[in-house]
């Protein structure tokens, strides 16, 4: 990796926000993923433009994963290029972990870190804090995390290469989606409690209010954790219950 200097390294590192730029059904992140390899690729090849290109038309071809996730896929990659590992092999790694980051990505960020970001800021608004601080607090906070994954999953791709299994095994993604899951509900049984006794809560909305609200916790109680993303369901629930109630005042 000696070939490939920080400049570009960060480069690619930067352009891997673009990555679903150009997502479409045929390639899907495939396109966005030879973008952010250009760079690298460029200084890698410099003396043979047809290897270049034989390269470019192996990395625009399908591939999908976790937007956040794929730092993994983009640095192992590199690392590959920069080893001088044959294409094929490069190809088959690509095709491996696309599935498994996927999966990771969506169960960490959109079923367990988006909802409880969410709950802390409609937490925040319902407490009295001014919208534009709910919204800041949400935009800070969940971005703090969003750009930490994407910056230590492509330092993890970059220093594992195709050994990336073992680095992402250490790290234990579903513990770490586990706790963000229990608190998440946590937070949503606090923000529950507050708007149900809280003035001007569900209670003082009247029966009609306070008998819905009991209903939705005895279902989520009963069937909740049959179903899928129970925290995004959640979450959705309470706004579309927030905005009626705000409507029909």
């Amino acid at each position: 990796m000696a070939t490939l200097d920080r400049w570009t390294l960060a480069s690619a590192f930067a352009r891997s926000f673009l990555i679903q730029g150009s997502w479409n059904y045929r390639t899907m992140l495939g396109s966005g993923f030879a973008f952010a390899m250009l760079p690298a690729l460029r200084v890698l090849f410099r003396e043979s433009p047809a290897a270049l290109e034989a390269s470019l038309r192996r990395h625009l071809e399908h591939f999908n994963a976790h937007p956040y996730l794929s730092g993994v896929a983009l640095g192992a990659v590199l690392r590959m290029e920069g080893d001088g590992e044959d294409g094929e092999a490069v190809r088959r790694f690509k095709t491996a972990v696309r599935g498994p980051l996927g999966g990771l990505g969506d169960a960490l960020v959109w079923a367990a870190w988006l909802p409880a970001v969410s709950l802390i800021g409609l937490a925040l608004y319902w407490l009295g804090a001014p919208g534009w601080v709910a919204v800041l607090a949400f935009l800070a906070i969940y971005n703090v995390g969003h750009v930490g994954l994407r910056v230590w999953s492509f330092k993890v791709g970059l220093g594992g290469g195709r050994g990336v299994a073992r680095s992402l095994g250490a790290a234990a993604l579903t513990r770490w989606t586990e706790r963000i899951r229990a608190a998440a509900a946590l937070l949503l049984g606090l923000f529950v409690g507050a708007a149900f006794e809280g003035e001007p809560g569900l209670v003082a909305a009247g029966p009609a209010w306070a008998a819905l609200a009991a209903a939705a916790f005895v279902g989520g109680l009963l069937v909740g954790h049959r179903l899928w993303r129970p925290a995004a369901v959640a979450v959705v629930a309470a706004v579309a219950l927030l905005a009626t109630w705000g409507l029909a005042s």
